[in-house]
Formats: structure tokens, C-alpha cells, sequence
């Protein structure tokens, strides 16, 4: 950021991760840009998972014209879980929002989720979007109502849909939480495990921008239960919190 406003504490953090996305990058940062104008000062990070397309071009051109714009790139594609991660952990903002690069994710929705977490007050560590209307084709929306049913059944997370990018969190909660790949689909179940709350806010889904999805179907059936029983085992670990007082001399 520059000018005075880059001497003002950031207020959120505007995730987003894309490998192969040249199409959809003007377009969606231009949209995350005028949603996120009232939560200002705000950054943009785009997290660039090792594309191999004109992804990097189209980035640059944004941050010819967007200075909120920061941009990060892994050598090689490490996944999304892994993208999404080196963003926050790059963030300057308290509050981080993530949303898909892809376009199908509205950034118009993100003003509310940072609504909803302020209101459920620091004992709420993420506010989690729960898409409606799905736009996705009928195989992958089927597997996706099934992984989380199976998902909601095991872990009693209370969230209809953890595969929904868009989550606004505190950035220190996150920092908190176990590292795996497929974290972000596992996300208010590990939030709760930490003793924070978890709040739901409906979005809207939409078709993509354009172009076609570059991250592979979440593998429902296989890996999928394998980071379910991880995660399940993780909760049935967690002790209780403590609660620190202060203590003489400390």
C-alpha cells in the first residue's frame, strides 16, 4: 500500500489462491478490490500455486492498477491448502478472508462474513460461507453433499458446507491450528477443537469466470477419509484449554 493509507493498520487480509487463473485474475481483483472498499485499509494476496499459464502476466498487470495487490509465488504447485498458508502467513491484517480464484466465489459476500465475525466477538474465530445455489456440475456436487455428510456425521462440526472458500478467520486462530494438506476443508471443526466459535453465513454461488478448474475434485472416497479419521483423531485428542491467571512473581 502507499500514500498515507499505507501508514494505517491493516484492517483485513484478502487471500486468494489460483494456479492456471489468467482470465479470471483482472476481473476478480477488481471485484475484491470495490467489495472490500469499505473495510479499508485492506490487502490482496495472491497466493501463485506454480502456474504454468499466463497467470503471472495477468498478476502483474493487476498490480500495475490495484496497490492494494501483493503477490506470492510457490516454484511448484504444492496445493491449495499449502497456498492458501503461505498467504495468511504473509498477511498484515488481523482478519483474513479467502476466497477461490476461480470467480465462483463472490467477493461481494466478504463485508458480511466480517460482519457476522464482529458481531459474535473474540470468542468467534471464523466465519464460515455456506454456498447456495451451487453452479458446480451434478457429479461434483453430488460427491461434495456426500464427503459432507459423512464429514458432518464423524466430526459434528454443525457446518453444511466446509468446502465454501469463502471464510473470513482471525489470522493468530489459524496460525494456531494443526498444518495439513486439505486443512481448509477441515477448518470449523479445528476452529471449535480450539475452543473458539464458529459462525455460518450463506453466499451465493456462481459459475466460474472462466477457464476450468485447475485444483483436482477433493479425492471424497480415499484420501478424504484418511483426513477425516486424522482430524477425528486430533478432536479426540484435545485436552482442555487451559486457563491461564496471573500468578505471584510471574
Amino acid at each position: 500500500m502507499s500514500g498515507a493509507a499505507g501508514q494505517e493498520e491493516l484492517r483485513l487480509s484478502v487471500v486468494v489462491p489460483v494456479r492456471n487463473e489468467a482470465g479470471n485474475i483482472g476481473p476478480l481483483v477488481a471485484e475484491i478490490a470495490a467489495a472490500c472498499a469499505a473495510l479499508a485499509p485492506f490487502e490482496i494476496i495472491y497466493v501463485d500455486d506454480g502456474s504454468t499459464d499466463a497467470t503471472p502476466a495477468a498478476l502483474a498487470a493487476a498490480r500495475r492498477v490495484q496497490p492494494t495487490l501483493r503477490v506470492l509465488r510457490h516454484r511448484a504447485s504444492c496445493g491449495q491448502s499449502a497456498a492458501v498458508r503461505s498467504g495468511v502467513r504473509a498477511a498484515r491484517a488481523p482478519l483474513v478472508a479467502t476466497l477461490d480464484g476461480d470467480g465462483q466465489n463472490d467477493p461481494a459476500f466478504i463485508p458480511r462474513l466480517v460482519a457476522a465475525l464482529d458481531a459474535a466477538g473474540p470468542g468467534a474465530g471464523l466465519a464460515q460461507g455456506q454456498r447456495v445455489g451451487r453452479k458446480d456440475g451434478r457429479l461434483k456436487t453430488l460427491q461434495s453433499r456426500i464427503a459432507n455428510g459423512v464429514r458432518r456425521r464423524i466430526l459434528r462440526d454443525a457446518t453444511r458446507d466446509t468446502g465454501c472458500g469463502l471464510k473470513v478467520f482471525r489470522r493468530a486462530v489459524y496460525l494456531g491450528l494443526p498444518y495439513f494438506d486439505a486443512l481448509h476443508r477441515f477448518m470449523p471443526a479445528l476452529v471449535a477443537r480450539e475452543g473458539f466459535a464458529v459462525v455460518h453465513v450463506d453466499v451465493v454461488d456462481r459459475p466460474r469466470l472462466s477457464g476450468r478448474s485447475n485444483y483436482g475434485l477433493f479425492d471424497r472416497l480415499w484420501v478424504g477419509l484418511l483426513d477425516l479419521g486424522g482430524v477425528w483423531w486430533l478432536i479426540r485428542r484435545r485436552r482442555r484449554i487451559p486457563d491461564l491467571v496471573p500468578a505471584d512473581g510471574g
